[in-house]
C-alpha cells in the first residue's frame, strides 16, 4: 500500500503573514508527491466590528466567501493531480464559541484546526511575556493555556488541535513549570475523540523542533490521542516539510496510525 502523504496545515498571503497563492502551495504539494493538502489559513476575528482588526494576522470577515471559492475551485482545477481539501485554522475564544461555530456551520469544510493563539489577550508568541513574572504568575499561565485548549476540545468546533504547547515558542523554560495540566488536557482530548497536530514549524522558533514535544507525543500515545500531520507552512517550499520524520518518530513512540479529515470524516494512514 503506497504511503499517503498529507499536511492539513498550510497558509498563504491573505493572512498578511505568508508568503504565496493558494495555488502556489497546492502545486509545491504536487512536486513533493503528496496525496493530500489542506488550505487552512487563519481565521477573521468574526467578533471585531472592524472587517480586519489585524491585516498582519488574518484575513478580514469580507474575504472567507471569497477564501472558501477560491480552494473548491483549486479543488476542482487539480483534481486528477492531488486531494485539496478546504480546512481552516480558527482561534478559539470561548466567550465567541457560538458564532464562530454558526458561522463555519455555512461552509463545506473538510476540516478546522482549533488553535489557542491568545492567553489573558496576549499573543502565546508574545516574546518576553513572562519574563517579569513570578514561578507561580507563570503556572497559572501555563494552566490557563491548556485549560482553554481543553474548552476547546471539548466545543465540537474542531477535528484537529493546533501545536499544543506552541507557547513554548519564544520561553524556553516552558516545560520546566511542572503541571500535572498537560496530562489532564491529553485525557480530555482522548475523551472527546479529537486529534492533535504534530507541527513542524517549531523549528523556525527559539525553541526549535516540533510541537508538541516528545514527552507529550509519548504521554498522547499513552491515551490513545489521534495524531494527524500540519507543517504550518507559511512559505510554499515548506509544504509537508519533515513528513516522513515525523511518522519514523510516531512509530518509534509507539503510534500505529495517523488521521486526517475529508468532509469531517477521520481516515487513517498505518505507520
Amino acid at each position: 500500500m503506497t504511503n499517503i502523504i498529507f499536511d492539513l496545515h498550510t497558509h498563504h498571503d491573505r493572512c498578511g503573514h505568508a508568503e504565496g497563492k493558494i495555488e502556489d502551495y497546492i502545486k509545491a504539494a504536487i512536486d513533493r508527491g503528496l496525496h493530500y493538502i489542506g488550505i487552512s489559513d487563519h481565521s477573521p476575528y468574526f467578533y471585531s466590528k472592524e472587517d480586519q482588526l489585524y491585516p498582519g494576522i488574518a484575513m478580514a470577515k469580507s474575504e472567507l466567501d471569497e477564501y472558501v471559492n477560491e480552494v473548491l475551485t483549486l479543488k476542482e482545477k487539480y483534481k486528477n493531480k492531488i486531494h485539496v481539501l478546504l480546512g481552516m485554522e480558527s482561534d478559539y475564544f470561548p466567550e465567541y464559541a457560538d458564532m464562530y461555530r454558526s458561522i463555519y456551520q455555512k461552509y463545506p469544510f473538510d476540516y478546522i484546526i482549533g488553535s489557542v493563539h491568545h492567553v489573558h489577550d496576549k499573543s502565546i508568541f508574545q516574546k518576553g511575556r513572562w519574563d517579569y513574572l513570578t514561578e507561580g504568575e507563570r503556572l497559572e499561565e501555563k494552566e490557563t493555556y491548556y485549560h482553554s485548549i481543553q474548552q476547546s476540545a471539548k466545543s465540537g468546533m474542531f477535528q484537529v488541535l493546533g501545536h499544543i504547547d506552541a507557547m513554548k515558542g519564544y520561553l524556553l523554560d516552558f516545560h520546566d513549570v511542572k503541571t500535572s495540566v498537560i496530562e489532564e488536557t491529553l485525557k480530555v482530548i482522548a475523551d472527546e475523540g479529537v486529534a492533535i497536530e504534530v507541527n513542524t514549524s517549531g523549528k523556525n522558533k527559539d525553541c526549535g523542533g516540533w510541537y508538541p514535544s516528545h514527552e507529550i507525543l509519548e504521554r498522547a500515545c499513552h491515551y490513545g490521542v489521534d495524531i494527524s500531520f500540519g507543517s504550518d507552512s507559511h512559505v510554499p517550499s515548506r509544504v509537508g516539510d519533515d513528513y516522513l520524520e515525523v511518522q519514523e518518530t510516531l512509530k518509534q513512540i509507539g503510534f500505529q496510525e495517523m488521521v486526517y479529515f475529508v468532509n469531517k470524516k477521520r481516515y487513517t494512514v498505518s505507520l
